[in-house]
Formats: structure tokens, C-alpha cells, sequence
């Protein structure tokens, strides 16, 4: 292995003394540590000859891990290595530049496990800066501007506000100056943000717009060059074309949307991008029933830590277990499910967050109304359970499973 990521440094030798990261996509998450380890003692040393860019390049390799794995470690890095920027700042621009690094790290730790108020210090720390004297930095800054305007938005559901995010998405494309990466990553928060107003607007013509966009990621990202990259695009396209099925009835879409999964998750392996991969797996379940080993693993590569992901992965493999022994009748297996839940909320691991409470709410419910279905009984607390778990989850922003809760309930008074 040593031998092996030396001669992979060789070969991206010119590739990481660019601006662009995009060649990370192409080594394991292993090797993402590695990158960012040895960036971080180059940053650090006394005779670093630029230790301002060091220190914003140990950022974004420490992110990249985050991004990868959900390290929270990772993620502390990031900012240790964005204050040690800030320090080495030598005039206002870089001082401004060391403060959107901070702010991204924090958009990062949002991503990964929730906080809306990660997002609204973010926005308050971008606007107590000075005005920038680049031009590149201005167009940083309203791209960053954006992209946490568009997450506030998809968490507030209302039109007005994901209209008047996803144009400040529009004007910030149209001015970055920065690499190829970060233009990638806003035209993706940009298309999801865009799917979400046609869905819940019902309208073709963004539905459209979203399509066109996530085509051209897809068309951009070749598979030998940015695997990560095309999975999260056709993984997005994937859940678009899931959703729009579902409200269609349409059987032809529902086998599209499984196709497009299916490749995302072949382009690369759990290892490479545990989270991307896990991610994905819990897209699939929502709409196809997985073997219980591959939640297994998604659930896995994500608990401990307290991820959104985590929490989501976990809710879906307990629901595809009821799921399977209530189509059985099997009453012992619903109630060995349920035993373990009430375990984990007796004996909570010490990384427990209230998102995991949630899911473990919604999974009780869950077998509540399926072992109800065999012996007629009336469950109980269940409406209560599912409406605070609900309430946690948006609280902590996790859309998803907030969703998820909503909709059980909406089978229930409807049963």
C-alpha cells in the first residue's frame, strides 16, 4: 500500500499543485488522509514558503475527507487549518478568503450532521466581512452566499424563498472565477435545489431545467476521470426520476430511476467513498426492497458518528426489516426488532444524537402498525411517537427523515 499511494503522489504530482481537486475523485479515502496529513505538517512547517495557501489547501483536503467518511475530526481540522489561514492572512483579501473557508467548513458540518444554525452563523460571519478587493473573492463569496441561502430554503419549503435561492445560484455560475470543482458542486446544490421547486410546484418547466442541468453534470464527469462526481449526479437524477414515477404511476420511470442507482453505485466501491456509496444505497431503499446485507453495510459505514446519513441508513434498514416480517407474519421477528430499539433507547451509545433518537421512534412505530396489522390491535402513542420524532428531525434538519415520519403518519390516519 505504501508503494502504492507513493507512486500515485508521482503521478499526480502537477495535479496537486493545482487549485483543482478534482483528481482526489480518482484515490480511496485512505489516500485522501494521507493527502491532507502531509498538507497539513507542509502548512505547519517554519519554512513553508506560503503558508496562508497551505493552510487553505490542508482545508479543503481535510473536507474532502469529511466528505468521504463523516470524520468529525476531519471536519475540526478543516477549521483548525482555516484559523491558522487567517492568522497568516497579509492583507484584507486573504483575511476574507481564510473567513469563506471557515464558512464552507461549517456548510460541511451542516451536510453532514444537521444544525441549521451552522448555516445562519455561516451567513452572519459572511456578513460582518469587508468587501473584497478581487474579483475571484467577490464571486467566492457570493457563490458561498448561495449555496447557504439554498439549504436554509430547502429546509424552509417555501417557493418564494427556494425561487429567490436557486437565482442567486444562477447569478453566482454565471460569475465564478474559481476551479472546475467548486463550479460542479454549485451546479449540483443548484439542480437538487431546482428538482425540489418542480416537484413541489408541480412544474414541468423547472422539473425540465433540473434534468438538463444533472445531463450535463452526468455528460461532464467521465467515469475513468470523476467517478464520485457522475455518481452523485446520476444518484440525484435517480431520485428525481423516482419521485416523479411515483407521483405518475409510472412503471417505465420507477425501472429508469432503479437503472441509474444501480450505476452510481457501481462506479465506485464502500472503501473508496464510504459515504457516497452508503448515500446512495439509502436512495435506493426508499423505492426498491436491498438485500439486508447492503443496509447492513450502509448502516455500518455511517453510525457512530452522528450523521444524518447515519440516522437515515439506520431508520431504512430497521423499516426493511419489519417490512420483510410483517409480509411473513412473523410476530417474533417484529418483536425482536422491537426489543432491540427500546435496547438503544435504554442504553444510548455515547455518540447518540437526537436524530438517532428519531429514527428508533419511527422504526417503533413502524412495527407497532405492522405487528397491529396481524393481531388487530389498536397500536398505541403512535401518532405522538411519529409527530415528535417529525418535530426532532426538522428541528436538526434532516428533511429526509422528517419526511419519512410524516408520511407513515399520513398511512396511518388513512388506514
Amino acid at each position: 500500500m505504501f508503494e502504492f499511494g507513493r507512486d500515485l503522489r508521482r503521478l499526480f504530482e502537477k495535479a496537486r499543485d493545482s487549485d483543482d481537486l478534482g483528481w482526489l475523485e480518482l484515490i480511496g479515502v485512505g489516500l485522501v488522509e494521507v493527502e491532507a496529513r502531509q498538507q497539513s505538517t507542509d502548512a505547519g512547517r517554519v519554512s513553508c514558503p506560503r503558508p496562508f495557501d497551505a493552510a487553505l489547501r490542508a482545508a479543503a483536503l481535510w473536507r474532502e475527507h469529511a466528505r468521504r467518511c463523516g470524520a468529525a475530526a476531519s471536519v475540526e481540522r478543516a477549521e483548525s487549518s482555516g484559523r491558522d489561514a487567517a492568522k497568516h492572512a497579509a492583507n484584507g483579501d486573504q483575511a476574507v478568503r481564510a473567513a469563506l473557508d471557515l464558512a464552507t467548513s461549517a456548510m460541511l458540518a451542516f451536510d453532514l450532521r444537521g444544525g441549521p444554525e451552522r448555516l445562519t452563523a455561516a451567513l452572519d460571519l459572511l456578513s460582518d466581512l469587508p468587501a473584497a478587493r478581487r474579483v475571484d473573492t467577490v464571486a467566492a463569496a457570493a457563490a458561498l452566499h448561495a449555496r447557504l441561502r439554498s439549504r436554509l430554503a430547502l429546509l424552509s419549503g417555501r417557493l418564494s424563498e427556494m425561487n429567490e435561492a436557486a437565482s442567486l445560484l444562477e447569478t453566482a455560475l454565471a460569475n465564478l472565477k474559481g476551479p472546475r470543482t467548486l463550479e460542479d458542486e454549485i451546479r449540483l446544490d443548484r439542480a437538487a435545489l431546482v428538482l425540489e421547486i418542480g416537484l413541489t410546484a408541480r412544474d414541468p418547466r423547472m422539473l425540465d431545467q433540473a434534468g438538463r442541468d444533472l445531463r450535463a453534470l452526468v455528460e461532464a464527469a467521465a467515469p475513468e476521470q470523476r467517478p464520485l462526481s457522475r455518481a452523485r449526479a446520476l444518484a440525484l437524477c435517480a431520485a428525481g426520476m423516482a419521485a416523479l414515477a411515483a407521483v405518475a404511476d409510472a412503471p417505465a420511470a420507477r425501472d429508469q430511476a432503479q437503472a441509474m442507482f444501480d450505476v452510481a453505485a457501481q462506479l465506485f466501491t464502500p472503501d473508496h467513498s464510504p459515504l457516497d456509496w452508503s448515500a446512495i444505497q439509502v436512495m435506493r431503499a426508499e423505492r426498491e426492497t436491498l438485500p439486508s446485507v447492503v443496509l447492513i453495510q450502509a448502516e455500518a459505514l455511517t453510525e457512530g458518528g452522528g450523521l444524518v446519513l447515519g440516522a437515515l441508513a439506520h431508520e431504512q434498514r430497521v423499516a426493511q426489516d419489519a417490512a420483510r416480517a410483517s409480509a411473513a407474519g412473523d410476530l417474533t421477528a417484529l418483536l425482536d426488532i422491537e426489543t432491540s430499539l427500546r435496547r438503544r433507547l435504554a442504553r444510548p451509545s455515547v455518540t447518540a444524537t437526537p436524530l438517532d433518537w428519531a429514527a428508533e421512534q419511527i422504526g417503533l412505530a413502524r412495527v407497532a402498525l405492522a405487528r397491529a396489522r396481524w393481531t388487530g390491535e389498536s397500536p398505541r402513542g403512535v401518532g405522538l411517537m411519529l409527530t415528535e420524532a417529525a418535530q426532532t428531525a426538522r428541528e436538526y434538519g434532516a428533511q429526509t427523515l422528517a419526511e419519512r415520519a410524516e408520511r407513515l403518519t399520513a398511512r396511518t390516519q388513512s388506514a
